[in-house]
C-alpha cells in the first residue's frame, strides 16, 4: 500500500473559463483537490492500493471529502479529525489562450497547518505500508506541518521504505518564517526532507527554485526547454542527497493556456542513465503536443502517481517503461476536469501504444 500525506482543500473554480468577476456573486464549480490526495486517488484508479493521511476539521465538509475519497477506493482510516482549524479552500480561474490560469489560496489556519507532529501516530500509520509519498506543499504551510512531514519521512526511512517527494514549489506559500524569503525557507526545509528520500519528482522550475540547481539553455517563461540539460540537474540532485536513487523531472513547454508540450525524464543513480518519454519512431525525445487543454491542475500529481504505480508493478517497472507510463498518464489528465486523474491502467497503456487519436470506442 502507498501512503500519501498532505492537505486537501475545497476547490472552487470558475465555469466555462469565466473570470472571477464574471461569476461572483454566482455559481462556481466545486470539488476537492490537493497534491497528495490527488496522487492517492490516481493510484487507486490505476489499481494500486492507496491510503491518504491528513488532519481535517470535524464537520460536514470533511464528511463529504471522506465519502468522496472512499468512493475512489482510497483508505481514509489514517485521517485525523480535529477540533482545531478549518478546511482550506482554493479558488481557480481557468485561463484561455494567452490568459493564464490564476489560483488564490484561502488556507491559513487549516487543521493540518495547526496539528503538531507529535499528534500523529506515524508509527501506526506505516503498518502495512510499502511506499510513502509527500510533497513540498505540506511543509510550506507552517512550521508544524514541516515538522510533521520530517517526522513521517524519517520514520519511513528508518523502516527502509521507499519515500517519494514531489518538490512542488509554490511561490505564494512558504511564508511562515518572516526572517527568511520563501525560496530560502523552502531550500532549508526541503534539504532536510530530501535526506530521507529515495525518489525526487520535480517540474522544470522546481530544482532551480528549491535547490538552486539550474538547467542551461532553458527559459520557462518563453516556453523553451532544453530537455537534455535536465540530466545534469538530476545527476546533481543525486550528488547532493545520497539516499536519492532516482530523479524524475517533467518537461512542460507552455505556449498558451490551451497548448502545452509535455514529456519527462527519469534518471537512475545506479546506472547513471536518463530515460526520456515520449519517443518518436526513431527513438528521439518528442513530447506530446497537448491542445485544447481541459484542466492542467493536478498534471504533476498524476505524473507522480503514474510513476509510483509503474515502478511498483511487474509490467512497467523497467525505467524506460516507467517513465513512458507516467508521461502518458499525466497527458491524459489534461483532458479531465477537476484535480483527480480518473484513468485506468488500460487507458494509459492504450495511449502508450499509440492510441491517441480520440476516436470513439464502440
Amino acid at each position: 500500500m502507498v501512503l500519501t500525506f498532505g492537505e486537501v482543500m475545497l476547490r472552487l473554480s470558475t465555469p466555462e473559463r469565466l473570470r472571477f468577476g464574471q461569476c461572483l456573486p454566482g455559481a462556481m464549480s466545486t470539488g476537492f483537490g490537493g497534491g497528495e490526495a490527488n496522487v492517492a486517488v490516481s493510484l487507486a484508479h490505476l489499481g494500486t492500493q492507496a491510503a491518504f493521511m491528513s488532519a481535517l476539521p470535524s464537520g460536514t465538509i470533511s464528511d463529504c471529502l471522506l465519502a468522496e475519497l472512499r468512493g475512489h477506493s482510497v483508505d481514509t482510516s489514517r485521517i485525523r479529525l480535529c477540533k482545531e482549524g478549518r478546511f482550506g479552500i482554493y479558488f481557480l480561474e481557468t485561463g484561455s489562450n494567452q490568459r493564464p490560469s490564476v489560483v488564490i489560496y484561502d488556507r491559513d489556519g487549516s487543521s493540518i497547518s495547526l496539528a503538531r507532529a507529535a499528534s500523529y501516530d506515524f508509527a501506526g500509520a506505516l503498518d502495512g505500508v510499502t511506499w510513502v509519498h509527500t510533497t513540498g506543499i505540506t511543509p510550506s504551510l507552517s512550521k508544524a506541518a514541516y515538522e510533521a512531514t520530517c517526522m513521517l519521512v524519517q520514520a519511513a526511512g528508518s523502516r527502509g521504505l521507499p519515500v517519494s517527494v514531489d518538490l512542488n514549489f509554490r511561490k505564494k506559500l512558504w511564508r511562515w518564517d518572516a526572517a527568511r524569503e520563501p525560496k530560502a525557507l523552502a531550500q532549508a526545509c526541503m534539504t532536510e526532507i530530501l535526506k530521507h528520500t529515495t525518489l525526487v519528482i520535480a517540474n522544470e522550475e522546481d530544482a532551480a527554485d528549491v535547490l538552486g540547481i539550474h538547467a542551461t539553455g532553458t527559459s520557462v517563461e518563453d516556453g523553451q526547454i532544453a530537455a537534455g540539460a535536465y540530466v545534469e540537474v538530476a545527476r546533481e540532485i543525486t550528488r547532493r542527497f545520497p539516499t536519492v536513487q532516482r530523479v524524475a523531472i517533467t518537461l512542460r513547454e507552455s505556449y498558451s493556456a490551451d497548448h502545452n508540450n509535455w514529456g519527462a525524464l527519469l534518471y537512475e543513480r545506479a546506472t547513471d542513465k536518463a530515460f526520456f518519454a515520449p519517443l518518436d519512431a526513431a527513438g528521439a525525445y518528442r513530447p506530446y503536443a497537448i491542445h485544447n487543454i481541459v484542466d492542467r491542475v493536478g498534471g504533476g500529481d498524476s505524473f507522480g502517481a503514474g510513476l509510483i504505480h509503474a515502478l511498483r508493478s511487474s509490467r512497467f517497472s523497467a525505467p524506460a517503461d516507467a517513465i513512458r507510463f507516467a508521461v502518458a498518464a499525466s497527458a491524459l489528465k489534461h483532458t479531465i476536469a477537476g484535480d483527480f486523474n480518473l484513468v485506468s491502467e488500460t487507458d494509459v497503456e492504450s495511449l502508450m501504444k499509440g492510441s491517441g487519436s480520440g476516436r470513439v470506442q464502440r
